[in-house]
């Protein structure tokens, strides 16, 4: 950004960051081969950042200017000046210091960093508020008592275990009873707790005492915390526990998010290698997928990424994982995300096979990723994917929606029944109804045309009245003024030329009545516009209709207003204006 700046200085009125990145690569793509998989988006990224720079940049130069304006000459900017242009505008401090530097001036650093901090208070007051910073310090000292939760959900949806702890507002308790909302931890645990993306199960608690129903699994500090409501009985500290996972549900994400480790395979076969994951959802009823990529998937794009997901389900191959060190992971071609620590074992998730992928032990695993994740056995399990969409997440980064399985197949189904019902309220064939709706658009095109024409004839001949309005001098000038219904205000410029043209020499104005408000439009011949302009005449009626306002040229002009029901204090008050104008 500095760079950018020094350029906008130069008088660079184009962005020129990215022009840099193919010398860049040239220099460096050999140590660092991914600058060249990703040289394109890493040129679209800095295109949009320095066009979207420039204006930060633009503003807050112009606010930088504003509060020095304010000060004496030889004057420190204030350091919550500064902080303001840091926090609210996007402007950082070391721009506003160079920037200041070059004036002879500097900034009240002191205080910038007072007013960061004070914001920083603030923000740690409403975490600490929240109840957060308790309850972190109650997993830690159940993680330094009993080390951290024992994972088994890889293997089984259901086993046993023992109730370390009762957690209720942030507090441990030595029991819950029926009706209570707690926070469960045990020694060992088949719930998946929320991470990377996937969401926690749920399902049940059992002791000899006492039923709970699991509504969340979440983790700190090691530890899995299984959110509770009990249902019967008390739940105890000290007692065994039988834990059931909802294996329905637990299917259903499993389904999800093996499909995203397709969709990102297929992503990059068909976008190219930049596209990286950026973040996940993997919940019961829906996939998201978020990642890089500066533009818009084209339908054909979206499609062809769907059938390729859809052709490896139908390979049926099976779901591999194996443990192994994140140096081996990568050198069989695993995709890592970016960011992500990994520890000094990794879980590498692989399925669906294709010759001549260069990833996996045998060169032909079609995804390979590093994942913690629960999987299906088999990529037919998923069922089927459909994609929902693309949209923009944030900038250069895309998101897509996605179903599998039975959501998939009820979707299609809701899809299927709507075309139905279209067709036949159009009385045709599913097939036939992309070609029968644009017919009726078209109809409707010609129909919307000819009754804008119809409109026009009907106002220029009277508006059903029976004789056509005939224009008066006022002030010297023919004028014709009129109130008109049934007309919109698109119609108005084409009538005030055909008035115009009728009248040779003179000024119109009309008023449509729009649903109880007012359209106007007014017009000037040309021989004219030198002692009356049409803005002034919109202007004038606007004010009698309760706006205020209007604008065009001094030959056409228009404006709008609350009350078309004061159309003939409108016209009376173009009229003063002209007679004014001629006195």
């Amino acid at each position: 950004r500095r760079a950018m700046r020094h350029a906008h200085q130069l008088g660079a009125q184009d962005p020129l960051m990215h022009r840099l990145v193919p010398n860049l690569v040239g220099q460096m793509g050999q140590a660092y081969p991914e600058l060249g998989r990703a040289q394109a988006l890493i040129q679209e990224t800095l295109l949009l950042e320095e066009t979207r720079f420039r204006q930060t940049l633009d503003r807050g130069l112009r606010l930088l200017d504003d509060e020095l304006g304010k000060l004496p000459d030889d004057a420190d900017l204030p350091g919550e000046a500064a902080f303001k242009l840091y926090d609210t505008y996007g402007f950082p401090l070391d721009l506003t210091q160079d920037a200041l530097r070059e004036k002879g001036r500097g900034v009240d650093t002191d205080g910038f960093a007072a007013a960061m901090e004070e914001q920083k208070a603030k923000a740690r007051a409403a975490w600490a508020g929240s109840g957060e910073t308790a309850d972190a310090a109650i997993w830690f000292d159940l993680a330094d008592t009993h080390g951290t939760t024992e994972f088994l959900g890889y293997d089984t949806e259901a086993a046993e275990g023992q109730v370390l702890a009762v957690i209720r507002d942030g507090a441990a308790i030595g029991k819950a009873a029926a009706g209570d909302s707690v926070q469960i931890v045990v020694n060992q645990t088949p719930f998946y707790a929320e991470s990377g993306g996937q969401v926690g199960d749920t399902g049940t608690l059992k002791t000899e005492t006492g039923r709970a129903r699991i509504t969340d699994t979440r983790k700190s500090a090691g530890i899995f915390i299984h959110f509770a409501e009990v249902e019967e009985g008390e739940i105890t500290k000290g007692t065994g526990a039988e834990l059931s996972v909802d294996s329905v549900r637990r299917g259903t994400i499993r389904a999800n998010h093996s499909a995203t480790h397709l969709l990102h395979e297929a992503l990059r076969e068909a976008l190219g290698e930049h596209v990286a994951q950026r973040g996940s959802l993997n919940a019961p009823d829906r996939l998201r997928f978020d990642f890089s990529h500066s533009k818009a998937l084209s339908p054909d794009e979206l499609t062809r990424v769907e059938q390729e997901v859809n052709a490896f389900i139908r390979q049926n191959a099976p779901v591999e994982t194996r443990i192994m060190t994140p140096d081996d992971a990568r050198a069989l071609g695993a995709q890592a995300l970016f960011g992500e620590k990994y520890g000094d074992e990794v879980r590498v998730v692989s399925m669906g096979r294709q010759a001549g992928s260069g990833k996996g032990t045998d060169k032909q695993t079609y995804s390979l990723e590093l994942c913690g994740g629960t999987h299906v056995k088999q990529t037919g399990d998923i069922g089927v994917f459909v994609a929902l969409g693309d949209s923009a997440s944030s900038a250069g980064v895309r998101r897509i929606e996605a179903l599998t399985g039975a959501a998939a197949f009820d979707y299609l189904a809701a899809q299927d029944h709507r075309m139905s019902e279209i067709a036949s309220v159009l009385k045709a064939q599913p097939a036939e109804v992309p070609d029968r709706v644009r017919a009726l658009l078209d109809e409707r095109k010609a129909l919307q045309a000819e009754l804008s024409d119809l409109r026009r004839e009907l106002a220029m001949s009277g508006g059903g009245q029976s004789t056509a309005p005939a224009a008066r001098d006022v002030g010297g000038v023919p004028f014709l003024g009129q109130a008109l219904t049934g007309v919109t205000g698109k119609d108005l410029p084409a009538l005030i030329d055909a008035h115009k043209d009728k009248m040779g020499s003179g000024a119109v104005l009309l008023v449509a009545d729009a649903g109880g408000k007012a359209a106007i439009a007014a017009g000037v011949t040309a021989d004219l516009t030198g002692r009356i302009s049409a803005v002034d005449m919109v202007r004038a009626a606007a004010e009698a209709l309760g706006g205020k306002g209007g604008g065009g040229r001094p030959d056409m002009a228009q404006a709008g207003g609350p009350d078309a029901s004061k159309s003939a204090e409108a016209i009376a008050a173009v009229e003063a204006l002209l007679a004014d104008g001629a006195a």
